[in-house]
């Protein structure tokens, strides 16, 4: 074993050491070395790198890391969202890449549930987003205890969305992301990108590689067999991330994948491939066209239940999901310019958490759902009918003075769920940038001698509109069917009018 010292290419006064114990950890295109302290790894390219992929790697070093560094949010996405290579070192004719070692929470911690086979390998993407890792009948099965329940695919999607958003916002495209570029933890709600060595920079550097198998766009499949130089060719951009995104999305949340379902266009298998992912995609669960609906005799024992979207349809992630599931697989699957932004993918998530509900079967594998809007909610999951009544806020905003519209928005109660201020106001916005005192609750809802209420703890200008009286802070107030509450006189403050579902 050997400490070697390696040179940086950015500032030729400063130097890195790692340990070379003659068998480094091989990637499919990198050697990786760790620091003596483990805090950094080097990682080296095995091939020679040309002069045009060497200023890539500077320019995403040296002029795009600092982008993120001095601005709000830095953190959240250095030390959360991404593994950012961080300096270019080159050692010996070759170049390699210093990047933050993975935390911890990002390597299983106990293997699958027969023996220690995953036991301190990567939580790679992949684990997660296909069914038959958290079969139980599956030899080689996630073990429970790291799969975590469906609410924590919600938060893991908003961190990888988010990391996709400050992307195109400094002007990058991933050009690559899937399910092996990004490292989750489902327990405690994490997700971070990895591999962020071949950002697309436009008109200076171009993709690589088109993408990984199942996540690359439609129509850049459809044009490969063409020249790189023809202007029909379409590489990776952030266009493409848009498709890539969503397709991630819907496998952490749906265990499946949106475009292969049971239509045959070609009998070689290679050219269906290609036709059914590229120039012919169709959406397994087009509401009009079912040709592509996955066929049951096709189904592997190991996929089910996911597999079955009679049983587990899209629109189990509710109203605003299935909206941006129809824009990016219906709409804009062949019409990129259709895709919704990164940005309206994040909103759609964190509206949807505010819908979720707590399953009551102990035993259910998923624990949560998103309300379905019926009168008797039950859950999609288990099938156990929700128990007693069932109280949601919807919002309202002043469109002019006394004029209220609906703002689109509703929070679903459950026992000690808490309403915080980017309810209260539709002017504070819940992003990686809120003030971490706007993320301090003002209040929370409880069933308390047989009545739900909401017990006030910040909130100086709240008033039963109903009844026309204040609410103090410091006091609750019963929810009763129909009852609406002013949460704020101020600017951007929203009313909440009440509704008492699952009466019977």
């Amino acid at each position: 074993m050997e400490i070697k010292t390696v040179r940086s290419v950015n500032d030729p006064n400063k130097t890195y050491e790692l340990v070379d114990n003659g068998e480094p950890m091989r990637g499919g295109m990198k050697d990786v070395y760790f620091s003596p302290d483990k805090s950094y790894v080097v990682a080296f390219f095995r091939d020679k790198l040309d002069e045009n992929q060497k200023e890539r790697l500077k320019r995403i070093t040296s002029y795009y890391l600092p982008q993120i560094k001095n601005k709000e949010a830095a953190d959240y996405y250095l030390e959360e969202v991404f593994r950012w290579p961080t300096d270019v070192v080159d050692y010996q004719g070759l170049t390699g890449i210093i990047v933050p070692a993975y935390k911890g929470k990002f390597f299983f911690s106990k293997g699958h549930e027969t023996g220690d086979l995953i036991k301190g390998k990567e939580k790679n993407g992949k684990w997660f987003a296909a069914a038959k890792f958290r079969n139980e009948q599956f030899p080689l099965r996630v073990a429970k205890s790291e799969l975590g329940n469906w609410l924590s695919y919600f938060q893991i999607c908003v961190n990888l969305v988010r990391g996709v958003k400050k992307m195109h916002a400094m002007g990058l495209a991933h050009s690559d992301l899937s399910y092996n570029n990004v490292l989750i933890d489902p327990v405690e709600k994490a997700a971070c990108m990895i591999d962020l060595d071949g950002l697309v920079v436009p008109g200076l550097f171009p993709a690589e590689v088109i993408g990984t198998a199942e996540f690359i766009a439609p129509e850049v499949l459809a044009t490969k067999h063409l020249d790189k130089n023809d202007p029909n060719r379409i590489l990776p951009s952030r266009l493409t991330d848009l498709h890539a995104l969503p397709v991630l999305i819907y496998m952490f949340l749906l265990h499946r994948h949106p475009l292969k379902g049971g239509k045959v266009h070609d009998l070689d298998t290679e050219k269906d491939d290609l036709l059914s992912m590229g120039e012919k995609a169709l959406f397994i669960e087009h509401p009009t066209d079912q040709t592509n609906r996955p066929k049951p005799n096709r189904f592997s024992k190991w996929d089910m239940p996911w597999a079955d979207i009679n049983a587990l349809p899209y629109t189990i992630t509710g109203p605003y999901l299935t909206e941006m599931f129809n824009r990016a697989f219906i709409e804009g699957l062949h019409d990129p310019q259709m895709r919704p932004p990164a940005e309206a993918w994040e909103q759609a998530l964190l509206k949807t958490v505010d819908l979720m509900q707590k399953c009551e079967n102990a035993n259910c594998s998923q624990q949560w759902y998103v309300f379905d809007n019926s009168s008797a909610p039950k859950c999609p999951f288990c099938g156990t009918k929700h128990q007693g009544t069932l109280p949601m806020l919807d919002f309202y905003y002043e469109f002019s003075p006394g004029v209220w519209k609906p703002d689109n928005q509703r929070l679903m109660v459950y026992n000690n769920q808490y309403l915080f201020s980017w309810h209260v106001n539709r002017n504070i916005i819940r992003n990686e940038r809120l003030d971490p005192r706007e993320k301090i609750p003002v209040g929370y809802f409880t069933f308390f001698e047989g009545k739900w209420v909401f017990v006030n703890q910040k909130l100086d200008a709240m008033k039963d509109v109903t009844e026309g009286k204040d609410i103090p802070v410091g006091s609750m107030i019963e929810l009763t069917n129909g009852k609406k509450i002013l949460l704020s006189s101020k600017e951007g403050g929203r009313l909440a009018l009440i509704t008492i579902t699952n009466n019977n």
